[in-house]
């Protein structure tokens, strides 16, 4: 696999990463039955006109269960980085899910480097959202980075 296709593969376990998450927050859907679902129908498919890429599937359960596993230590750390006023729970849920996945990837994946997270997370961001949101997940995720490594 080309580099340039391994970073695909990568982008697009990011953003299922990310859609898993939401629907595990919106559905209480138990983790081995997500990642299966993802898994078997999602990873690679298209649906409704969406194409789903070949995500690396190793990268896409490593998110999804590492930040089942370190929520509540993450969402600290989310939190300590929000403004005044601001707590998780008052953003909407794909917001979360961006954050978390994020966050996760900066404090277990030393392997990926800060700068290619942050991007990563930006553009994810961008699906969901306008200019104004992504760059408060750029700011963010670079203020977590900046608390977990150095």
């Amino acid at each position: 696999m080309s580099r340039r296709g391994g970073t695909r593969a990568r982008s697009a376990a990011r953003l299922a990463a990310v859609q898993a998450l939401y629907q595990q927050e919106m559905e209480g859907t138990p983790l081995p039955r997500l990642l299966d679902e993802f898994h078997q129908h999602r990873l690679g498919a298209t649906i409704e006109d969406v194409d789903y890429a070949d995500a690396e599937i190793d990268f896409f359960d490593d998110l999804v269960r590492g930040v089942d596993a370190r929520r509540e230590e993450i969402d600290a750390r989310v939190t300590a980085r929000l403004g005044k006023g601001w707590n998780l729970p008052r953003l909407d849920r794909p917001m979360r899910a961006i954050l978390r996945a994020g966050a996760y990837e900066l404090l277990a994946r030393p392997d990926v480097p800060t700068a290619t997270v942050i991007s990563e997370y930006v553009d994810v961001a961008d699906a969901f959202y306008d200019r104004r949101e992504t760059g408060f997940v750029n700011g963010l995720l670079d203020s977590v980075a900046k608390d977990v490594r150095g």
